[in-house]
């Protein structure tokens, strides 16, 4: 897109020839010498063409020619007229129709005659390509102040905003937390159940796609696409281009920067801490559809009406002015995708992927015209993958992370382990994006099902599930094991069982009330039912058999009637000291489900208030009749039901001051 007349070394010629020409007129020679310098310095030195004093006899002669010339080649009034418009407006601060109108009449007279066609040494050529260059000199000028006056600031305020999750934002948050052992509160917060599908929705929603954005105010437009089509008739496509590219790429610079987007390298990126990091990532969440889909389009409109009779130029001005701004976008992504694998990055990277799938046709539907923009669309494609990489890699990070937790505190009271809470919140906001997972998950089809059935549970319908549901149902799988493995931690055997039974009802909870259902299906929550009562039954084993223990016939010395006084003495205050010990550790044991503890208590009185009124009814009257019997018969059945209801409360209580009076 060279402009058609080149060279300086032209030019300067050029201007000598049309000063010369000017002959003996030594007023029109000083005007003309007046703006040709002001046009360009070098041109000052022209004085020295005509000065009669220096080279007398070759002045006459350039002016006799000049004369001759004008004789034989009388100059058309239009020509001179259009000439004297530009040469005169050609620094003026005023904009006129008349100066476009002188130009057009230029560009035409300079076609009719075909000034390519004519000797270089043709005074009509000479002047008109001066002339030109100090118009076309005007309308860049002219050009390049339009479209900064005219420019539209990015009103942020139209724009749809959308962010994670604040459920999702607070979990990756305490990823951090806990994979460093320092559990954080925020878990009991997540784990409420105030966080759901339908309060955060997924992760990213670019809402509807009507992103029209006005970047030049509508009346400016017709001025500049009037200016581009005069320079690119003269052949000056070049400037004009340059011109309007560097504008708009400044203009789109200031717009990545309303939109929180930084020029980072990838060194600087990999340095930032994840609390700020977590912040730009969310923000280059934001700002990308926002750039493809509002900037970017409207900026292709935008070329399309300036430069709308030139396919190429309008190509090429689009692609320069915003391949920076797209550029900086996947220069971010890129240090995202191929940075420091960690599990609280998860969510932003899938939501990162998702928007850049979303926003993908679009970008390649902008930038499908030329090679660069092909370079463009291919660098877009490569980080997709690279996102997908990331995500996967670092949900297997994720995996390893829950198997491999091996924090050997246990909880006080059995409660639910803060790897149960974490693992659980973070697995079920993963449910969002199965969608996403699903697709990335199929390019490790064999690896995803070999470690699916390995790792997960002997469940039939394996085969039939979903990569994602696999994956889900061997991580949680991993996390019982985990937890299996932590109750070991407790000496107390009934404890470990509280502590198995609170874990196993919270995990069957959160995929129960989520749509972690659809994926495992209703036979796994079943299934994890069975085991929280079997863990239930071995729990009353293990608790409640060496109270029962003491309410049986045997060792008493035969029936009731001739029972011995001292044996049932022994029975009955083994029996008091067993349950108030119980009673002391397990009013201090959690439970936290109210249906999960009134069961426990229910199934605890079915087993131990029946033995003890029928223990007491055959041998309490052997012992009630002499001194001290409140000694040993402490409580009644009504008393024991009363004090089972203080169980699993976490609140310790003590029954060594509570005694019956003697009857």
């Amino acid at each position: 897109m060279a402009a058609t007349f080149q060279g300086q070394d032209k030019v300067l010629a050029t201007a000598q020839r049309i000063v010369q020409s000017l002959g003996n007129n030594s007023s029109d020679t000083e005007d003309m010498l007046l703006i040709l310098s002001a046009f360009d310095n070098r041109l000052s030195n022209l004085s020295s063409f005509v000065s009669s004093d220096e080279n007398p006899s070759s002045s006459a002669a350039a002016a006799d020619a000049a004369a001759a010339a004008a004789e034989s080649n009388p100059l058309d009034p239009r020509f001179l007229e259009a000439e004297r418009v530009i040469l005169n407006d050609a620094y003026s601060t005023e904009y006129s129709d008349e100066y476009l109108l002188a130009v057009d009449e230029m560009i035409q007279l300079t076609e009719e005659c075909n000034l390519n066609a004519v000797e270089a040494g043709d005074v009509v050529m000479d002047r008109a390509v001066v002339a030109l260059q100090i118009g076309m000199t005007r309308l860049e000028e002219e050009f390049r102040h339009v479209l900064i006056q005219n420019t539209v600031p990015l009103d942020t305020d139209r724009l749809h905003r959308s962010s994670l999750s604040s459920s999702a934002a607070a979990l990756a948050i305490a990823a951090t937390e806990f994979f460093n052992d320092d559990a954080s509160e925020s878990l009991d917060d997540l784990s409420s159940g105030r966080y759901s599908r339908h309060s955060h929705g997924r992760g990213v929603s670019f809402g509807g796609d009507d992103m029209s954005l006005e970047l030049i105010h509508p009346d400016a437009v017709i001025e500049l696409r009037e200016i581009a089509d005069r320079m690119i008739r003269s052949g000056y496509e070049k400037e004009c281009c340059q011109v309007y590219c560097n504008v708009r790429r400044d203009v789109l610079d200031e717009c990545m920067a309303i939109l929180g987007v930084e020029k980072l390298s990838i060194e600087e990126v990999q340095k930032i801490d994840w609390r700020t990091l977590d912040d730009k990532m969310k923000k280059w969440v934001q700002a990308l559809k926002v750039v493809v889909r509002g900037l970017l389009s409207s900026e292709k409109h935008l070329c399309e009406q300036i430069f709308a009779g030139s396919d190429l130029i309008k190509e090429v001005c689009f692609l320069e002015a915003s391949k920076g701004c797209v550029m900086q976008l996947l220069n971010f992504g890129e240090a995202v995708a191929i940075g420091k694998r960690s599990a609280e990055k998860l969510f932003r990277i899938l939501d990162m992927y998702d928007a850049l799938d979303q926003v993908l046709p679009d970008l390649q539907e902008l930038f499908m015209d030329e090679d660069a923009g092909d370079m463009v669309c291919s660098e877009a494609k490569g980080l997709l993958d690279g996102l997908g990489d990331a995500a996967i890699g670092t949900f297997v990070e994720f995996e390893s992370a829950v198997q491999g937790e091996t924090s050997r505190k246990p909880l006080p009271n059995g409660e639910i382990h803060p790897l149960g809470r974490y693992v659980m919140n973070y697995t079920k906001l993963l449910v969002d994006y199965r969608g996403t997972l699903n697709s990335l998950l199929e390019n490790v089809e064999a690896e995803s099902g070999q470690q699916a059935r390995e790792t997960t549970d002997n469940n039939a319908d394996v085969e039939t599930l979903s990569f994602i549901a696999r994956r889900m149902s061997a991580l949680i799988t991993s996390l019982e094991s985990n937890i299996e493995e932590k109750s070991k931690m407790y000496d107390d055997a009934a404890l470990q069982y509280i502590f198995l039974m609170n874990n196993i009802l919270y995990i069957v909870q959160k995929v129960k009330d989520s749509d972690l259902r659809k994926l495992l299906g209703d036979n796994w929550v079943k299934k994890r039912r069975g085991l929280v009562r079997q863990y239930a039954t071995q729990y009353l084993r293990a608790s409640w058999s060496k109270v029962l223990s003491c309410l049986k016939d045997e060792g008493i010395g035969g029936s009731s009637s001739n029972a011995s006084k001292v044996a049932l003495k022994e029975r009955f205050k083994n029996f008091n000291a067993c349950f108030e010990d119980i009673y002391r550790m397990q009013t201090a044991w959690k439970v936290p489900d109210p249906q999960l503890r009134e069961e426990l208590r229910i199934s605890i009185s079915e087993k131990v208030i029946p033995a003890y009124r029928s223990f007491l009814g055959r041998f309490g009257s052997h012992l009630e009749s002499g001194r001290h019997a409140g000694k040993y018969i402490k409580y009644t059945g009504e008393d024991l039901e009363g004090y089972l209801l203080d169980l699993f409360e976490g609140t310790p209580l003590i029954l060594h001051h509570l005694r019956r009076k003697n009857s």
